[in-house]
């Protein structure tokens, strides 16, 4: 087994189980299908929850694959760490440079969201004003170290749950317990597969980040990666079940009701259950709240896999430098801040567009991350037929199934992502000498 602890000093191990369940839910954020309420609907034919059931299980099989790997490659590198140990340098160069993409561009992507409400709300103050002030708060909490982000993450988190059981129990209120509870967003005769499939692949979005939590391998007190195994699985599950049980409910409570926008129908359905000062009121909290709860640990992460590619000499060796009083990798934090200030301000008029990338970049990395434990356990006399070979199986299919689906630019501009990256490692990273966390690990 690899663990990266590297040479010299590193990042300090403190967290515990419940720290890396506030993360991962704090990045994939416990109010998340309020956001997609009524894309999903409209796309699922009214069978929301089934669609966010499905959609847990899909990701299951990708949680299931980092469960696996971080008891096998303990350090802050996450998917780039597994691939370099298990399929050799190039490939975790590569895996560490496409899930960059996803990891860069999620800040990016929600600094822009939160503009987009808060420039709704005040309508006089132009988006890049927003997005800096937003940025720059940020990147102040994670600088003073991981501890104080998990303490932002917790009362963010306990917030959003407040905030979608409040919309629950009036939905409750208002519908009755039996209609609430009614079958009408889980089950119907026949059933729409083809919607159900479209709606499933807009909420498989709404998981994505318990990934995440890989990332902090080396911030973790037990370093067997046991208790980083579990959270990743125990953070997937309790989305699933929250998110399910959450748009039954408020799906049930859309029965029969016409939407001006589907974008915005989680506003109407607030407004309808709780009252007119109900609108606004969740507009601020998904300015403020939820956007600061994903770009606070995704800025963590970006920062953990840049430092980990620099202390290999995959990328400049400055990125790899750790402040001295707060242990945080302040070189990579500042470098991709500044990048997802850069992204943020152009793509400030491109949400959609942004959004794609954003996907690609994550997808391409979990089906790299699936044929790493298929070849780290080809030949293993550990090797499970059902978590090594079956699940990683699946779990490419089901990547596949999505990546077909998507639009032609999203995966023109990944691919010249892919290029670039290639260009990267022909012209400096080959050349880099072998680090001293490239531990031989058994099998």
């Amino acid at each position: 087994m690899a663990d990266g602890a590297g040479t010299g000093a590193g990042l300090q191990g403190r967290l515990g189980f419940w720290h890396l369940i506030g993360y991962g839910l704090a990045l994939i954020a416990p109010s998340a299908p309020l956001n997609t309420l009524g894309v999903v609907w409209g796309k699922a034919h009214g069978l929301i929850a089934l669609s966010y059931l499905l959609g847990g299980l899909c990701m299951a099989f990708t949680a299931t694959s980092y469960a696996v790997m971080v008891r096998e490659v303990r350090n802050a590198g996450s998917l780039y760490g597994f691939a370099r140990a298990a399929l050799g340098p190039f490939a975790g160069f590569m895996g560490g440079w496409m899930i960059l993409l996803d990891y860069l561009l999620i800040p990016s992507l929600v600094y822009v969201i939160m503009a987009v409400a808060l420039g709704q709300l005040m309508p006089g103050v132009d988006r890049a004003v927003w997005i800096v002030a937003l940025l720059a708060f940020t990147t102040v909490v994670n600088w003073f170290g991981i501890r104080s982000t998990s303490v932002f993450n917790a009362v963010s988190v306990i917030s959003q749950i407040a905030i979608t059981v409040l919309l629950v129990g009036a939905g409750i209120v208002f519908l009755g317990p039996e209609q609430a509870f009614s079958p009408a967003p889980v089950w119907a005769d026949p059933l729409p597969w083809r919607g159900v499939l479209a709606g499933t692949s807009v909420c498989v979005l709404s998981f994505l980040g318990f990934d995440a939590v890989s990332t902090l391998a080396e911030d973790t007190a037990d370093r067997s990666g046991r208790t980083l195994g579990r959270a990743i699985l125990a953070v997937l599950a309790l989305a699933t079940v929250f998110f399910g049980l959450s748009t039954w409910v408020l799906g049930n409570a859309m029965v029969g009701r016409h939407f001006a926008s589907l974008e915005a129908a989680h506003y109407d359905v607030a407004g309808m259950l709780l009252g007119g000062w109900a609108r606004p009121a969740l507009a601020w909290f998904t300015a403020l709240m939820v956007g600061f709860t994903n770009a606070l640990p995704m800025q963590v992460g970006v920062a953990r896999v840049l430092y980990a590619m620099g202390r290999d000499g995959q990328v400049p060796g400055a990125f790899a430098r750790l402040h001295p009083r707060h242990n945080t990798p302040w070189v990579a934090m500042l470098a991709t801040t500044g990048l997802s200030l850069v992204v943020a301000l152009a793509f400030r008029d491109a949400l959609d567009f942004l959004a794609t990338l954003v996907n690609f970049g994550a997808l391409t990395g979990f089906a790299l991350l699936h044929v790493c434990v298929f070849v780290h356990f080809r030949k293993s006399a550990r090797r499970n037929l059902a978590l090594h070979v079956v699940s990683p199986v699946v779990g490419l299919a089901v990547i596949a199934a999505i990546l077909t689906g998507m639009g032609a630019w999203a995966l023109l501009l990944g691919c010249g992502w892919l290029v670039l990256g290639l260009a990267w490692w022909q012209g400096a990273a080959r050349h880099a000498p072998p680090p001293a966390s490239d531990l031989a690990y058994s099998v």
